[in-house]
């Protein structure tokens, strides 16, 4: 986040005392952030500092209870794998589409140094691709917490 922070307030200054902006830098932040939130997604989930009501979970004994976990990790797994899909998809539908903001930036990028798999970063599926990621890591971290939990409820 502090590589957006970063980039927004590089462009807005530049913006202010140039005239001008870069092209890629209202683009690339929403990308960046993007990535940022299905990572931290999963993380969240690994970590268990994601939201939860438990108002009603928490006067259920803790057999019970270490049982409806289980099987949240079980339809996290599923929703996981889901977005995951469903991002694969997205991205190859529309992936081929050019960043209109990093297009240019991309290609230049490819000239100079001679690389042209940059060519992808000014494409949409590399951005798309976020999704995807973000949903296979999610299924990850539930089927690792589901593991944990099942160990635990082995060991009671």
């Amino acid at each position: 986040m502090a590589l957006v922070f970063t980039i927004i307030f590089l462009n807005s200054t530049r913006r202010y005392l140039v005239g001008q902006s870069v092209p890629w830098g209202e683009e690339l932040p929403i990308y960046l952030t993007i990535y940022g939130v299905m990572l931290a997604l999963a993380l969240g989930y690994l970590n268990d500092q994601h939201i939860r009501f438990s108002i009603f979970v928490d006067l259920l004994s803790e057999r019970v209870r270490q049982r409806l976990y289980a099987a949240v990790d079980v339809l996290t797994i599923v929703s996981g794998l889901t977005l995951a899909y469903a991002g694969h998809v997205f991205a190859l539908r529309r992936g081929g589409l050019d960043s209109s903001g990093l297009k240019s930036t991309a290609d230049r990028l490819a000239n100079a140094t001679g690389i042209t798999a940059l060519e992808w970063v000014g494409k949409l599926g590399t951005w798309q691709y976020a999704i995807a990621i973000g949903g296979a890591l999610l299924a990850v971290a539930a089927l690792f917490k589901l593991i944990e939990r099942i160990k635990t409820m082995g060991a009671n």
